[in-house]
């Protein structure tokens, strides 16, 4: 068992407060922008647009992440609307900074003339690596966490943060609504990083095997595959939680939201495969379709490959002439000597 429980606050210094969970965002958005700028090389698009387009695609997760936490935990915003805005920021999710996310991503494609498509399949890698790394932050806050277990993994939580049917028994809630003062939680946090960690290397083995030579997968089905690993993963997990969902009609938001993006994703391949099928005289990179990706050989990149020289000619090879025969030499008998 874990009994230790972090301290949310990094850095105190005078009223400003540093938190972990903003160091956590901070680090996620790091580290995937380390993956994009490998994967872009890699497959030979523009690196410089990743760094142009960083800001507006993190504030536009930011606010939309923020937008969704606040009409899940509306109980408690609807009467403290000033902490909706007000720093520090408690909590965002994932699937409102995914949609706003990727409305700047089509934007920035759009305006820079690139391929949605194929800038997806770089970018869905990259997201899981920053919820990897970001979902620690759930970890200092202690929350993201499910029933109490008797697995050595399990996380102790502070009474101030636990949520229904967990508070602890001092609390004088309802004793059907409370867990023991020592009780140890399912660190759901941990199972979704280490689920999106199998994830990344799932898709990028994915990439590398199927759609180097336009084989079996086509551009932009490595990023509609994202939404169909994190819906499954997400809806899995939404299992274990209670007492902070979102939920309509008894089913959490999260649940359905992850299902509907994970349909809509296998419907979207489905149709592309078709079309790619139904029209081979069209080219694929068009505003429905792109062309199939391509690998770059591991011994070379955008930045250092040259062109093949062309194949030299065949040298001609000459039989040498046949010598002529030598002279035939006049054979004379020795004179006798005496």
């Amino acid at each position: 068992m874990i009994d230790f429980t972090p301290n949310p606050i990094f850095l105190s210094i005078g009223g400003l407060e540093i938190r972990w969970y903003g160091i956590g965002y901070v680090a996620a958005i790091v580290a995937g922008t380390w993956l994009a700028f490998y994967l872009a090389r890699r497959r030979g698009e523009r690196t410089d647009i990743i760094v142009d387009s960083l800001i507006i695609m993190a504030a536009a997760a930011l606010v939309g992440g923020r937008a969704y936490h606040v009409i899940d935990q509306w109980a408690y915003y609807q009467n403290n609307l000033i902490k909706i805005i007000q720093p520090p920021y408690s909590g965002l999710g994932i699937y409102g900074g995914l949609f706003t996310g990727m409305l700047a991503v089509i934007w920035i494609t759009r305006r820079h003339h690139l391929s949605f498509w194929r800038w997806g399949d770089i970018l869905a890698p990259c997201i899981l690596l920053a919820q990897v790394v970001g979902r620690w932050g759930n970890f200092m806050n202690q929350e993201l966490y499910g029933p109490p277990t008797n697995l050595p993994w399990g996380i102790a939580i502070e009474c101030q943060n636990r949520v229904s049917p967990y508070y602890c028994p001092a609390s004088g809630i309802d004793p059907a609504f409370t867990a023991p003062l020592n009780a140890h939680f399912v660190p759901l946090f941990l199972y979704e990083s280490i689920l999106s960690l199998i994830g990344i290397f799932v898709m990028l083995y994915l990439w590398r095997t199927f759609t180097s030579k336009g084989r079996l997968l086509i551009a932009g089905d490595v990023g509609l595959l994202y939404f169909v690993w994190y819906g499954l993963e997400r809806g899995y997990l939404e299992t274990y939680r209670s007492g902070w969902d979102w939920t309509f009609l008894g089913i959490p938001m999260a649940q359905l939201v992850g299902a509907g993006a994970a349909g809509a994703a296998i419907v979207a391949i489905l149709i592309r495969h078709w079309w790619v099928r139904n029209h081979p005289e069209q080219p694929s990179g068009g505003s429905v379709m792109d062309e199939p990706d391509t690998a770059i050989p591991e011994t070379a990149t955008p930045d250092t490959a040259t062109p093949e020289a062309p194949p030299e000619p065949p040298s001609v090879v000459t039989e040498p002439a046949p010598e002529a025969p030598a002279p035939k030499r006049k054979r004379t008998r020795p004179t006798p000597t005496s």
